[in-house]
């Protein structure tokens, strides 16, 4: 078979064990999302690495919740000096800086990805978040974790400190192939189930928000005709709360 049909079922059958696994805890993160919602709070979003890719997909995305803030710190998502970042994300002391910085506080929420679970400056905010009576909801690979020792001062990993852990099924290493020959494997997936994840409690919070009697605000594209003057309300109503709008 060849290799990339090899991946499609891999990732086939790991989208279904999330879903046979994990759907209690996806629609335990929805009801933190409605919840927040409900209350004018943000979902504040945080992934270090190549997980920021998963949380920054859903800020400002057509199809998902308007009140979603992208924590976007430069020096630790790897956009650009990913070298550096690689080092800083594993930097504590981070979480008072930016839960201030962000006003993370009730009745907001905040969602950290980690796939390892390990590095510090997500465990670093969640921490400081749950102290300030926050929420959190975390996207990790349980397996990956698990095979790790903390890296942490105080002994924790993410799934550790989270109020529900989404576990994205991700083998260590986040790869799920291997080549004759290829010590390392290839074949990463995190990215993918992880983006699945955050999209499935997603489209559960805005149709609990709509069983609450709440009409979900929802951005539009862009490039539908009338598009950026439907998502104008919410630039104007979030303007001064969302940082990077």
């Amino acid at each position: 078979m060849k290799k990339y049909l090899e991946f499609h079922k891999a990732i086939l059958e790991m989208i279904e064990e999330i879903i046979s696994t994990q759907s209690e805890k996806i629609e335990a993160a929805a009801e933190i999302v409605a919840e927040a919602v409900s209350q004018d709070g943000l979902l504040h979003t945080l992934g270090v690495g190549h997980s920021h890719c998963i949380t920054e997909d859903i800020f400002w995305r057509a199809g998902t919740l308007a009140p979603i803030h992208a924590i976007l710190e430069q020096s630790m998502i790897g956009s650009v000096e990913v070298t550096k970042s690689a080092y800083l994300e594993k930097l504590e002391g981070t979480g008072p800086i930016i839960c201030d910085y962000h006003r993370i506080a009730p009745p907001d929420a905040l969602l950290t990805v980690s796939n390892s679970a390990n590095n510090a400056m997500p465990i670093d905010v969640a921490l400081e978040a749950r102290k300030r009576g926050v929420k959190v909801i975390a996207v990790c690979s349980v397996t990956y974790a698990n095979s790790l020792k903390p890296r942490h001062s105080s002994g924790k990993k993410l799934i550790d400190v989270a109020d529900v852990v989404i576990d994205n099924c991700g083998e260590v290493g986040d790869t799920s192939l291997h080549l004759d020959g290829l010590e390392q494997g290839i074949g990463p997936t995190s990215t993918i189930t992880g983006s699945f994840i955050l999209n499935s409690f997603l489209v559960q919070a805005a149709e609990n928000l709509t069983e609450m009697g709440i009409k979900p605000e929802v951005y539009w594209s862009g490039n539908l005709e009338g598009g950026m003057e439907a998502n104008a309300a919410y630039h104007e109503k979030y303007w001064g709360r969302i940082r990077n709008l």
